[in-house]
């Protein structure tokens, strides 16, 4: 007998993490069509774009257009900010959720933003507690939790201690990702069911990339230890560009779809999210390769 939730969270991430890693720049405007679509069809949590610099993520360029113009109330509008240059942006804005992000491996940390995990993580501290006393939402990305593409395989002792230290310092959500893809569910249950043992009063969300066509398979793995929150991209976007071999996400729409199957409820309408899709998909540089796409273009 499965143990399965009656309700998942989905958090929309195609606008920031699905776009991240696009060839091609897309319009702003297209942007924000893209992020109407996406709340009409029912997203409630949705990361919109990241206060990095334009020089190493040009997709980014816009953000503070899109923090300005594409708030909505009721639902949890989150912006990525990586550093006290970044949080400072956001100051600017009526955001009220923010993403701040480590990842577990050093090499990968160096090379994403030149920081060691213990650097990153003694410069975020003071970060999440000035938050909290402002009483933003606070959302820790953990990267490379499973694998790195440097070193290879993460112990889940370092992974759960990393976390641990994010909980200490205050954040409100954990969001633990499988950043290349590697993942396998055996590995997925078995770091979740010890983070949702062991972080039970913190929001635990799990983040897939679908590199190796394992995303739906850890997603079930990790329903099964007790989470109830994902992270998925529609139309499958993303990828990392600091972590080479990460494709994009597990397709929002793949997700939503085997939920439904399984009798589980996610608040979302696939044929409004298709149309979410179908508003960026003409400006991509790769094409759209999730299976209810597929699905949909053969009917």
């Amino acid at each position: 007998m499965l143990n399965l939730p009656n309700k998942v969270t989905i958090i929309e991430v195609g606008p920031r993490d699905g776009m991240q890693n696009e060839k091609n720049f897309v319009p702003t405007e297209i942007k924000k069509r893209f992020i109407t679509k996406l709340r009409n069809a029912g997203v409630k949590e949705m990361e919109l774009t990241s206060f990095v610099s334009p020089k190493w993520v040009p997709q980014m360029a816009d953000a503070a257009e899109i923090a300005a113009d594409c708030l909505a109330e009721h639902t949890r509008n989150i912006v990525l900010a990586p550093n006290r240059k970044g949080i400072d942006r956001v100051y600017s804005t009526h955001c009220n959720a923010v993403a701040v992000f480590v990842g577990v491996s050093n090499s990968f940390n160096l090379k994403n933003i030149n920081k060691t995990t213990r650097d990153s993580l003694k410069e975020l501290r003071p970060v999440i507690h000035e938050l909290k006393e402002k009483n933003y939402f606070v959302r820790a990305c953990i990267s490379t939790a499973f694998y790195c593409p440097y070193e290879g395989k993460i112990s889940e002792a370092e992974t759960l201690k990393l976390c641990r230290e994010f909980v200490e310092a205050g954040v409100d959500e954990l969001s633990v990702a499988d950043t290349i893809g590697m993942a396998a569910p055996n590995e997925a249950y078995s770091l979740f069911a010890k983070l949702k043992e062991q972080f039970h009063h913190t929001l635990l969300t799990a983040h897939f990339h679908d590199t190796r066509r394992l995303g739906l398979a850890n997603i079930l793995a990790s329903l099964q230890a007790g989470i109830d929150r994902f992270d998925t991209s529609a139309g499958g976007l993303g990828g990392c560009p600091f972590a080479p071999g990460a494709s994009g996400n597990t397709a929002t729409e793949d997700v939503v779809y085997m939920l439904r199957r399984m009798g589980i409820e996610t608040g979302i309408d696939l044929d409004q999210l298709m149309e979410a899709v179908e508003v960026v998909r003409p400006h991509l540089s790769r094409q759209i390769d999730s299976g209810y796409y597929r699905l949909l273009a053969h009917v």
